[in-house]
């Protein structure tokens, strides 16, 4: 197939699955066409990464946003054009002109996010040359600046939102053709931004598919190993069709129901999630299959009767049931949860739902914007996204907060579990969970969580840092003598009640302005260095502190001596949570060898190892690649990555360490020992076990060469009888 078939191809199946979606006037047909033909015309030519004729991203953009995303026309003629003002000459004027205001505003959305992300682009490198720094940037721009200004441009029409998703998506799918240390920087940013963006905004499949490209990008060793243990389980579907959907399908048959079923099996990422977070093996993993029972009818309360029905035939897990019909989540979602036993001993996930709340569960806060778009004229009060965006927008413009604070409160916002809470006179307050007495206070009003003393929870008075927990009654005990001080805002959990606590504060120092910046002056001219607004700069990095308010307050209450003032201008800097590594066993670019060489203690990199260097001040850091702090620092800094490898056959050890679970028998210590320091040399650090019931859980710390070594010494110890588990911190 040629290039000109391909893209006619390509056209048919988006236009097609427009029409199935809804059905279309000739005018949305008509610029959907339009659209098509302008962008094919400005993208003439030009080819992606992969070889393949440019115009195939917007079309698989536009298709991704009808058929995975679930929105209409307005969002597939803006993805046709998302790129095209960026890259050929056509201007934003033209693109009104030519299709509105409502589609350029978008379209100025997503070029904005462009430019901001072109700031944090590396040069161009001899690809030849595996040692070459893979950021080695002119404009040393700070990351977290840019995200605001993404946010911000975000934040201009939800639609930008998705179709940044959208986009994405598509990237992380065709991420194949980029190099190596570009794919974990195009990963760490996903998983640090787009994957919680998501979450908030109810697109669970797309959630679901970053999480996995990201995991099978940054840790592919793993996400294999577990693919293959996916994979081996596969003839249990057919047992559970046989025990569970088929008696199932009879059942909501004999009663009359409308109905369809869709079973999965649980996502390489997710295993991997509960694997980590429970600490436990994979064949420990009991909700590994799922069910979801989707019901043609508008009456909610049906659920309930099915969930009865099935929970009859089948025990459930009382623990594992949910209610989200009664209590929905944030953003909208609504089913009923519940995991039940089966007569082969499997447990499996039951989701039980309406067809209304699986649109909305499939397609999120989309799907509302789906409805609008169709019915225009129509109000049906549903503009919570609408507020969540203006309030994010508020919030992200304070120029007090240094930007790395201002994402990091929007990202609090995205991934927060809930409780339900009750006032005295018995009204519902939505909290995330984990909220404390003070929140809740901030909650109700202003003025009530700045005179907040504590509450009545239950009738029992508690302190305001008591955190609340779901179905308590709450009435606050507040006073105007109470005045907010630094430690409430260890005390708060929302942002909510952080913004107003620090705007309190903020205006109570605002006295000490003029006398904390003398203050500073004053000991800038001891040291010999100009007060300017490059040393105040500097003064605010070195001291972490994100406001001159802040600083000058400190100063004022001498809380910074000249000695700080002295160690701030001389570079000094403060301990760092490292493991010193002189020999550096590693290849990094000659720029970067007179810079010493560590190895992060966070995660203990090993021979063998993916690893990736993130640049801090005069040192490199090497983490291993999937390392959550790695991926959290390239989100945030993706300047300071620094490509580095390990220099082959270097003979050296490495501190790691493992986690055993085991049987609790006589002789099972000095069997696990007599391995790791008879058969295969290694010499121990540290070695610490408890046990309980029966059980050991042990851990040790010790040395080996490389990443085969320690998979040869966990090999070894999974053959002693007794031992369930064995893996690496």
């Amino acid at each position: 197939m040629d290039d000109n078939q391909l893209i006619g191809s390509l056209y048919d199946q988006l236009i097609n699955a427009c029409r199935e979606q809804r059905p279309l006037s000739q005018q949305e047909e008509d610029d959907i066409f339009r659209a098509f033909t302008v962008t094919r015309n400005a993208h003439a030519g030009i080819r992606r990464k992969s070889g393949e004729p440019y115009i195939t991203h917007p079309l698989a953009v536009a298709m991704i946003a009808v058929q995975e995303v679930g929105l209409g026309p307005i969002a597939v003629i803006s993805a046709l054009l998302h790129d095209v003002v960026e890259d050929t000459d056509i201007g934003l004027d033209q693109i009104r002109s030519m299709f509105g205001e409502r589609v350029a505003r978008i379209v100025d959305g997503v070029t904005k996010i462009d430019s901001v992300s072109q700031i944090v682009q590396p040069l161009q490198t001899d690809e030849d040359n595996a040692n070459l720094p893979i950021q080695d940037f002119q404009n040393q721009s700070h990351q977290a600046e840019n995200y605001r200004k993404i946010l911000l441009a975000m934040c201009d029409d939800v639609y930008v939102i998705f179709l940044k998703l959208c986009d994405r998506l598509h990237n992380m799918r065709t991420l194949g053709s980029m190099k190596d240390i570009k794919k974990l920087a195009i990963s760490s940013e996903t998983q640090y931004l787009y994957i919680p963006l998501a979450h908030r905004l109810g697109l669970y499949t797309i959630k679901t598919e970053l999480e996995e490209l990201v995991m099978k990008y940054t840790n592919p060793e793993k996400y294999a190993e577990i693919q293959a243990k996916i994979d081996l389980t596969r003839g249990t579907e057919v047992k559970l069709k046989k025990c569970l959907t088929i008696p199932i399908k009879d059942l909501l048959n004999e009663h009359g129901y409308q109905y369809t079923i869709k079973t999965r099996v649980k996502s390489v990422y997710s295993c991997w999630k509960k694997m980590e977070h429970k600490g436990v093996d994979f064949d420990e993993i009991y909700d590994l299959y799922a069910m979801r029972i989707i019901i043609d009818t508008d009456n909610r309360m049906e659920c309930f009767k099915v969930y009865s029905l099935i929970t009859q035939q089948f025990p459930p897990n009382p623990s594992r049931f949910r209610d989200w019909i009664n209590q929905p989540k944030n953003n909208g979602y609504e089913s009923l949860h519940t995991t039940v036993m089966t007569p082969i001993g499997q447990w499996v996930e039951i989701q039980i739902r309406t067809r209304q709340m699986d649109q909305v569960a499939e397609k999120g806060m989309a799907a509302h914007f789906l409805y609008k778009e169709a019915h225009p004229n129509e109000d049906d009060g549903n503009n919570a996204v609408e507020r969540w965006l203006m309030q994010i927008r508020t919030t992200l413009e304070n120029t007090e907060k240094s930007a790395l604070d201002l994402v990091e409160e929007f990202k609090e916002t995205l991934y927060t579990k809930e409780i339900y809470l009750f006032t005295p006179k018995g009204e519902t307050i939505k909290m995330p969970a984990g909220s404390t007495v003070l929140d809740f206070a901030f909650a109700i009003h202003t003025n009530l969580g700045l005179g907040c003393m504590g509450a009545k929870v239950n009738a029992r008075v508690v302190p305001m840092s008591y955190v609340l927990h779901s179905g308590e009654q709450v009435q606050i005990i507040s006073s105007r003598k109470t005045e907010p001080n630094e430690d409430w805002l260890k005390i708060a959990r929302t942002p909510r009640a952080k913004e107003h606590i620090k705007d309190y504060l903020r205006s109570q120092r605002k006295q000490y302005r003029e006398e904390g910046k003398a203050k500073l002056e004053e000991m800038c001219k001891h040291i010999g260095v100009t007060y300017n607004a490059e040393a105040h700069a500097k003064a605010k990095r070195f001291f972490n502190i994100p406001s001159g308010t802040d600083l000058y307050y400190k100063a004022a209450m001498g809380q910074i001596t000249i000695e700080d003032m002295a160690s701030c201008f001389n570079i000094r800097r403060r301990p760092h949570s490292l493991l010193p590594n002189i020999d550096a066993p590693f290849l990094i670019d000659k720029e970067y060898s007179k810079m010493e060489v560590v190895t992060a203690n966070c995660c203990k990199p090993i021979q063998g190892d993916d690893v990736v260097g993130i640049k801090d001040g005069n040192r490199i850091i090497v983490h291993r690649s999937n390392c959550p702090t790695a991926m959290h620092e390239m989100g945030v800094h993706e300047e300071n990555t620094i490509r580095t490898r390990w220099r082959p056959d270097e003979k050296i050890t490495f501190l790691t360490g493992i986690n055993i679970t085991t049987v609790d028998r006589q002789g099972i210590l000095q069997d696990i020992i007599r391995i790791i320091s008879e058969s295969l040399d290694i010499n121990m650090r540290a070695i610490t076990f408890e046990a309980s019931e029966g059980v050991c859980h042990g851990m040790i710390m010790l040395y080996v060469h490389n990443l085969e070594h320690l998979r040869q010494l966990a090999s070894q110890l999974r053959e002693i009888e007794g031992v369930e588990s064995v893996r690496r911190i």
